[in-house]
């Protein structure tokens, strides 16, 4: 695998039926080395940090693999950076992957922490107000990322990927049971075990305490 695109984030205004919101999901490639920090990408914009950002989900990565299967179900071309990831990366396709397995460039180490999870603003930024639904029965979330090693990212950079040989959980899984309402005591014991995101980990364990 190679790193397609190395993306940044600039600060726009969305303008939605209802209202208007600043965002960095408009994210577009640089062809500049970029340094990734433990808290994400030098020189991106992150507006909504409640929900985006941090060291446990500092970088979004998202594959050609699975572009390229919306390229087909959308009919038309779809230009690294559309979904506000960070880094594009060939043949990647996020569903193939575990919490917890590793992404290595020459400088840099990834560790898978959490799927995407669609929101209004993404269904905002495709101009789709059925976007979130598409997105959810795609089961392409792309993968959140914390950074174990910090280093420099450039367009062309090899990638490679290591297993997790930890207690862990499938990306599909941990995205199909983020909609499931009544998880069991199993299943949220299960998620907690695995190196998952800070944020999934805070609301598995409110759930485990009902």
């Amino acid at each position: 695998m190679n790193l397609i695109s190395v993306n940044l984030g600039q600060e726009r205004v969305l303008e939605r039926r209802d209202r208007t919101e600043r965002t960095g999901i408009f994210k577009f490639p640089t062809d500049k080395p970029v340094r990734v920090t433990k808290l994400g990408l030098e020189g991106d914009v992150i507006v909504s940090k409640k929900h985006h950002g941090g060291p446990d989900q500092a970088v979004y990565v998202y594959g050609m693999g699975d572009y390229e299967w919306w390229s087909q179900a959308l009919g038309k071309d779809i230009a690294p950076g559309t979904f506000g990831e960070n880094l594009t990366i060939s043949e990647l396709e996020s569903g193939q992957f575990n919490i917890g397995d590793y992404l290595h460039t020459p400088e840099v180490t990834l560790q898978v922490t959490a799927p995407r999870i669609p929101c209004s603003t993404f269904a905002g930024r495709m101009d789709d107000p059925q976007w979130v639904k598409r997105f959810r029965q795609a089961e392409r979330p792309g993968l959140y990322c914390r950074v174990l090693r910090e280093g420099l990212v450039r367009t062309g950079d090899a990638v490679s990927m290591e297993i997790y040989q930890g207690e862990t959980i499938s990306i599909p899984e941990m995205f199909r049971d983020f909609y499931e309402k009544n998880k069991s005591e199993e299943n949220l014991r299960r998620q907690l075990k695995a190196p998952i995101a800070i944020r999934a980990r805070r609301d598995l364990e409110k759930e485990l305490q009902r």
